[in-house]
This record gives C-alpha cells, sequence and structure tokens, in this order.
C-alpha cells in the first residue's frame, strides 16, 4: 500500500534516500532514534538484502520520496507500507515553525532532533548534519523587520501547500486516465516514466500509428535529430529548430532522466560528454535513441522490456566480465 500521510503511531520505520547506484536505509527506532544506518546496491541482490534486513528489524512503514520505481515495487512485494514524502514537505513545515533568524538561534542539534521526530521525519540524515547546515548557511534578517518578512513567508507556504493540492489532485486524475488507455503499457514501461511522464510522452506521440511511419519521423519532430544541409562542398550539421517543442521537451524530459536507471542510457550519455557535448546536447543525443525504441515499442504495440534491449544487454554483460574475473 502507497500512502502519502506521515506515519500516525510511534513504531519501527525506515527512510530511503534515493540515489543513482545505491541507496542509504536508515531504520528508526519508536522515539527517533536511529537504529541502524546502512548502504545497498541498486540491483536485485540489494533490493533483496534491504527488504530481509528491513523485516528483521520490524519495520512497518517506510518513507520515500518517489511513489514508483524498483524499490517501491520490492518493498509493496515484502508487505511494508510505503510512505511517500516528497523533499519540499520537510522544508516547508521547517519554514512554518522557524520562520525567523531568531527562531532558528533557539535551534540545537538535540532540538532539532527533537523536533524532525515530531513531525514523523524519516530522511535518513543525521540531525547534527543538517543542523550543520543550517548554521552554515547565510543568516537571515533580525530585529523587527524579520517578524514582517515571517509573514510573507506564512503567506507563501500557504500558496505553495494549495498548488501542491491541486498537482496531487491533477496527478491522480492523470494516473487514472492513463490507466484506461491501451497504450498506457507502453509508455509505463520506459524506465523512470511514472504516471505523469508516461501520461504526457502519449499525450505528444499520441496513438495513430500512420502519424510517424518511421523512427526518424519521430525524432525529426521532436527535434532530437540533427538538421543536416549541404551547398556543394560545405556540409552543415545544426541544432533543428523547426520541431515540436512540446514533443521535444516530453522527449528529453524522460530521456534526461532515464540515464540514472537505465545503464545504457548513462553509458550513451556520460560518452556524449566525453566528446565535449554540453549537458543538453548529451540529453537530445539520448532522446534520439530512445525515440527509436519508443517508436518500435510504439508501433508492435509492446511493453519496453530490458531483457530484450540489446544494447543495454551489452552494457550489463561488459560490467558482469571484470565482476567475474
Amino acid at each position: 500500500m502507497i500512502v502519502t500521510e506521515e506515519p500516525t503511531a510511534k513504531r519501527v520505520c525506515a527512510g530511503v534516500d534515493w540515489a543513482k547506484d545505491d541507496h542509504a536505509v536508515c531504520v528508526v527506532g519508536p522515539e527517533g532514534e536511529a537504529l541502524q544506518r546502512f548502504m545497498i546496491k541498486h540491483d536485485r541482490a540489494g533490493l533483496k538484502d534491504m527488504v530481509r534486513r528491513l523485516l528483521r528489524a520490524g519495520v512497518d512503514e517506510v518513507g520515500l520520496e518517489r511513489p514508483d520505481g524498483p524499490i517501491v515495487d520490492a518493498l509493496l512485494q515484502a508487505g511494508l507500507t510505503v510512505l511517500v514524502i516528497p523533499p519540499g514537505q520537510v522544508n516547508l513545515r521547517f519554514l512554518e515553525r522557524f520562520n525567523t533568524q531568531g527562531q532558528a538561534d533557539w535551534l540545537s542539534v538535540k532540538r532539532l532532533g527533537s523536533w524532525l521526530t515530531s513531525i514523523g521525519y524519516t530522511g535518513g540524515t543525521d540531525p547534527a548534519v543538517i543542523y550543520a547546515r543550517i548554521t552554515a548557511a547565510p543568516r537571515g534578517t533580525t530585529g523587527p523587520e524579520a517578524d514582517i518578512l515571517a509573514v510573507s513567508t506564512r503567506s507563501y507556504i500557504a500558496v505553495l501547500r494549495t498548488l501542491n493540492t491541486q498537482i496531487r489532485t491533477l496527478a491522480t486524475s492523470i494516473a487514472e486516465q492513463l490507466d484506461v488507455h491501451p497504450d498506457a503499457k507502453i509508455f509505463t514501461s520506459l524506465p523512470r516514466s511514472g504516471s505523469v511522464r508516461a501520461a504526457r510522452l502519449l499525450a505528444e506521440i499520441g496513438d495513430a500509428r500512420g502519424r510517424f511511419p518511421t523512427a526518424s519521423s519521430l525524432a525529426c519532430l521532436a527535434g532530437v535529430a540533427p538538421s543536416t544541409r549541404q551547398s556543394g562542398k560545405v556540409k552543415a550539421v545544426t541544432f533543428r529548430w523547426g520541431a515540436n517543442k512540446e514533443l521535444r521537451d516530453a522527449l528529453c524530459d524522460f530521456a534526461g532522466d532515464s540515464r540514472r536507471a537505465n545503464p545504457w542510457a548513462a553509458d550513451l550519455y556520460d560518452r556524449a560528454r566525453a566528446r565535449k557535448c554540453d549537458h543538453p546536447h548529451a540529453v537530445r543525443i539520448l532522446a534520439r535513441a530512445w525515440a527509436n525504441i519508443i517508436w518500435r515499442c510504439w508501433q508492435d504495440n509492446t511493453a519496453y522490456d530490458p531483457a530484450e534491449h540489446g544494447g543495454l544487454q551489452r552494457i550489463l554483460n561488459q560490467d558482469q566480465q571484470p565482476a567475474a574475473a
């Protein structure tokens, strides 16, 4: 079960700090004390070890920032409750409680730790580390002016909370509509696509197969294929300005994040960067490669299967060979 609320009872819980290659896990006791801290690799063995250690520690709930992905799947399959805690949630709560420099100066490591426990914080970062970051930051306004600015801060927080509520409502609606679309399985199968990102790709690409007779036609309209012009002996390869900008943004947004979960995508991006391509250029190169895969899956009405992705399997086999040696 996935919920978006904070823990409501004192029990053994855990927090997972999500990263690209490995993840930090912290098991927290009933009084907010850290019982265990350990790292796990982002692979099948690592996730299995994480679940085993969490169950052995008596963990019931696990908090993390994302509502989907391999970690969430592994936790849910083990019968654990997943608490989705957006990173901005703690920041908003902190600004509400400590909205002037004077209030922040009242904090100590112990007081900060107690406050984090009171709001159900399961992020895994030691209060001493958070306190060091707070004290190292530039000091805010003090005196009578600070109280005036605090009113503005509370107003901004209220606006942000309203916006976040509306965003969650829209995201839920998008997910519900995506679920009933016949092509949903194609776009949701892509790495780190999620519901909103998958729905955006589907909305921009559409479901009329005849619109894109080739993968190149999709890449060109998305503006991720370079424009080649030749006059006599002069040949120029430039950025393609004539494109569907919404489609390009959707494809590049997906491609840029896919490298965090797909070794093939990461390798392609890294090699582009090694050739001195800047980040946007490297992402477009990766998006061009993904356009071929998405188009093939789309035309065949087949979900993306990492086991059938030859480029990915070659990268995985290369990684396994040195380890075996």
